[in-house]
């Protein structure tokens, strides 16, 4: 599948609303959660691949197998963590807009990355425009290679955690994942 990043589209919060809403919905008796619009799509004015990122955020690992099955009648299929250690993965319910969704503790290094990289990017402009034009480059070099096309931003990311004080060892974790 082609690697295709384009330039922001106004719509993508819409989407996300309307792909939480019955995740919402159907979590609603889950205290202390919450449905998260992560990933470039969730930065106004960065370019990105136009699938909808979206992290289910929680604060207690015993919620955790309750929500798995609580989104299956979704359509949600559970795939496991995928090697990222504290993330839980999902497939999509057919017929339903590009979108990817993940399960996680606040505390979870993968959740935190998400949700400090949204936020960087949310309030830094100039940095909005260099990682949009790092993916663009990257997406053109490497039209066929998510894999290379992962590494290659993983540098970016790194930088912006560390500057939002994430711990050096689970940034140096995350650069690790990116780099499989």
């Amino acid at each position: 599948m082609a690697i295709i990043v384009c330039a922001y589209d106004p719509s993508w919060p819409a989407h996300f609303a309307q792909l939480a809403a019955p995740i919402r919905h159907q979590l609603a008796n889950y205290t202390a959660i919450a449905v998260e619009h992560v990933g470039s799509t969730a930065v106004p004015g960065l370019a990105a691949k136009p699938i909808i990122d979206m992290d289910i955020v929680v604060q207690h690992p015993a919620d955790i197998p309750g929500i798995i099955a609580a989104l299956a009648p979704l359509g949600y299929g559970h795939r496991g963590d995928l090697g990222i250690a504290g993330r839980e993965a999902f497939s999509r319910p057919t017929n339903t807009l590009a979108h990817n969704l993940y399960l996680g503790l606040a505390s979870a290094p993968s959740m935190r990355n998400h949700l400090l990289l949204r936020d960087y990017l949310r309030q830094h402009p100039q940095a909005v425009l260099a990682y949009g034009q790092l993916k663009q480059q990257l997406a053109q070099q490497y039209p066929d290679d998510i894999d290379a096309y992962v590494a290659g931003k993983s540098q970016f990311i790194a930088d912006i955690l560390t500057a939002q004080g994430m711990d050096t060892q689970q940034v140096a974790d995350i650069q690790r994942q990116n780099q499989r």
